[in-house]
């Protein structure tokens, strides 16, 4: 399992949770503008892939599904707190494993929120009631619900490297079902190939028109080419002066508008995180309540660094 211990690469880094290793005050992101509230509907997956950053696969129960009921009590605290959320987003392991999957996403839509589901459009995906759920909710909230689906690289060989052989045509089969079905799609990639951005997103783009994808390859939104979160590789510390160097405003940080709730197996409680992407870092756990989660986060991982404030990304639609 993994955990929160600093690798050697980042020796005497991300230690002390208020200063920096040369004693800097380390910079903080409050709750500014909430948007997405993220759950992990559970860490089992269909497949394992090889650089997977929760480590889902067939048999890892670590974050146990999470059930209808329990989701339709974040809701009601979101309304109690009033955040102003828009989205409610799922992530796994696979969310279609999930039994209550599809009443999950019909409670969150019936509360007039937009979903967004990452999926990896496989064998979960098409089941015979899952595919009719999907249907049935499509029809009553139109335009309402994404499907993002995992596309490692626009190549086969690539992907199947990540997620097994093979695995690249079974994701093919499920994204020409959502088109067929005109749902909305959306793709998840990754940089690790050593292509620069434009020729990652030409390369989407070609396999995007050869299948007939609505998705548009160079539209970030649509299209999220995620980097790679390497724990091994050595990453600036950021301080409270960074936002003034680097010209960014903790505003457009990930965890300036999200959160992310987890069941923990053999936890009596859910919690709520701070970061979709340290699901097993115990000091970026926030508590039960959402109310719990609305103090400042501090960057103290190098994934906050690497990945948000130096690579820009942000899981959310």
């Amino acid at each position: 399992m993994k955990d929160s211990a600093v690798l050697p690469a980042n020796a005497g880094k991300f230690v002390d949770p208020s200063v920096t290793a040369d004693g800097s005050d380390r910079a903080q992101v409050r709750l500014s503008n909430p948007e997405t509230l993220w759950f992990n509907t559970g860490t089992l997956c269909n497949i394992e892939c090889l650089n997977c950053y929760i480590e889902s696969s067939p048999t890892n129960d670590a974050l146990v599904y999470i059930t209808a009921d329990e989701v339709s009590d974040y809701l009601d605290q979101l309304v109690d707190r009033n955040w102003g959320v828009r989205e409610i987003a799922f992530t796994g392991g696979e969310p279609f494993m999930n039994p209550d999957m599809i009443e999950i996403t019909r409670r969150c839509l019936d509360a007039g929120y937009e979903v967004l589901i990452l999926t990896n459009a496989m064998k979960p995906m098409m089941r015979k009631r899952v595919q009719a759920g999907l249907l049935d909710l499509d029809a009553a909230f139109p335009g309402k619900m994404t499907l993002r689906v995992s596309v490692d690289h626009h190549q086969p060989e690539n992907h199947d490297t990540e997620r097994g052989k093979g695995s690249f045509n079974e994701m093919l089969k499920g994204m020409d079902w959502l088109r067929d079905n005109g749902f909305k799609m959306a793709v998840a990639g990754r940089t690790v190939w050593g292509e620069d951005d434009a020729a990652g997103r030409a390369g989407y783009a070609a396999l995007f028109a050869d299948r007939n994808y609505p998705i548009d390859a160079h539209n970030p939104g649509e299209t999220v080419l995620f980097p790679e979160m390497d724990e091994t590789v050595e990453v600036p510390e950021i301080t409270t002066a960074c936002w003034g160097i680097l010209n960014k405003s903790p505003h457009d940080i990930m965890c300036a508008s999200s959160r992310m709730v987890v069941k923990r197996k053999g936890a009596g409680k859910l919690a709520v995180l701070a970061c979709t992407l340290l699901p097993y870092a115990p000091e970026f756990e926030m508590g039960e309540t959402l109310e719990e989660a609305e103090r400042p986060v501090k960057l103290n991982h190098p994934h906050c660094a690497k990945f948000c404030v130096l690579g820009g990304a942000s899981c959310s639609a």
